[in-house]
C-alpha cells in the first residue's frame, strides 16, 4: 500500500484540495462545526469524489495526537519528495534563482513557519538535508498555512555537496553566522542568491560554512544573542526581496 499521511488544519486543507486533490482519501471534519470555511472545504472534496465523514472531537485529536486540527483532519497520499534533479529543473528555468537552505532545522513549528514565509518572499525553492531535518509532515503543512503544497521542498543527500553545485550554476551563498563581523545590510543580495540558515545554537555545521561564499550576521542591540530561526530567516529574505526590488 502508498505511504499516507494526516493532513489537518483549514489553511493545509484547502491548499492541498487546490493544488493536489488527487492525493486526499477521505476527509473528516468536526460534527456541528458549520462555518464557511469548513462548508467550502466539505463542498471542495465531495466535488472531486473524495468521502468524507462528520466525526466526534476525540476522534480527530487522537489522528493528529492532539495538534490544533481546527475541526478538519484528511487522510492523503504521502507527497512526492522532490530531490536534487527537481532543484536543477528549478535553476535552469529560473535566471535569478532565490533559494533557501536550511541546515539543521529538526522543529517542524520551525520549518513550517519558514517555508510560510519563503513563499511569501517569492523563494524558488526550499533545500534541506534529508538527514538532519524536520520531515514534511502534517504539523509543518499546518504552521505553513498552504505554503507546503506549493513551494518545492527539495531534500538533498549531501548538503555541501549541493551548495557546490549550487555556486558551479553561479548562485552567491550566503550563510548567516554570529561570530562575522559583516552584517546582513552590508552585502549585495540583487543576483542569484541561495541564503542559508543554521539550526537555532549549533547555526550552521562546518562543511555547510566552509560552502559559503559571504557570511553575515542580524545586528542585535539588545540583551538576547539571537533570533528564533524562522523569524530571523523572515528579516533574512526580506532584506534580499528589497535589494532586488531596488
Amino acid at each position: 500500500m502508498a505511504q499516507q499521511e494526516w493532513l489537518y488544519g483549514l489553511h493545509a486543507m484547502q491548499s492541498v484540495l487546490e493544488n493536489e486533490p488527487e492525493r486526499v482519501v477521505e476527509v473528516m471534519v468536526l460534527k456541528g462545526r458549520t462555518d464557511e470555511r469548513l462548508v467550502n472545504i466539505v463542498n471542495q472534496a465531495r466535488r472531486f469524489g473524495i468521502s468524507v465523514q462528520f466525526c466526534q472531537r476525540k476522534t480527530l485529536d487522537d489522528k493528529v495526537n492532539g495538534e490544533q486540527h481546527q475541526g478538519v483532519v484528511a487522510r492523503a497520499k504521502a507527497a512526492r519528495v522532490l530531490d536534487e534533479a527537481d532543484l536543477d529543473r528549478i535553476l535552469e528555468k529560473e535566471s535569478q534563482p532565490f533559494l533557501l537552505v536550511l541546515d539543521g532545522i529538526t522543529d517542524p513549528h520551525n520549518l513550517g513557519a519558514c517555508l510560510r514565509t519563503a513563499d511569501g518572499a517569492g523563494v524558488h525553492a526550499v533545500v534541506v538535508p534529508k538527514d538532519k531535518s524536520a520531515s514534511l509532515n502534517g504539523t509543518v503543512r499546518k504552521v505553513a498555512c498552504g505554503a507546503a503544497e506549493v513551494i518545492p521542498l527539495i531534500q538533498v543527500t549531501n548538503l555541501a555537496r549541493s551548495l557546490k553545485h549550487m555556486q558551479d550554476k553561479g548562485i552567491w551563498i550566503v550563510g548567516t553566522a554570529g561570530e562575522t563581523d559583516k552584517t546582513l545590510y552590508d552585502v549585495n543580495l540583487k543576483g542569484p542568491t541561495a541564503l542559508v540558515m543554521g539550526a537555532e545554537g549549533k547555526g550552521m555545521r562546518r562543511l555547510t560554512r566552509e560552502n559559503c561564499d559571504e557570511l553575515v550576521k542580524l545586528p542585535m542591540a539588545g540583551s538576547v544573542s539571537s533570533l528564533n530561526v524562522s523569524v530571523a530567516t523572515g528579516v533574512c529574505l526580506y532584506e534580499i526581496v528589497r535589494q532586488r526590488l531596488s
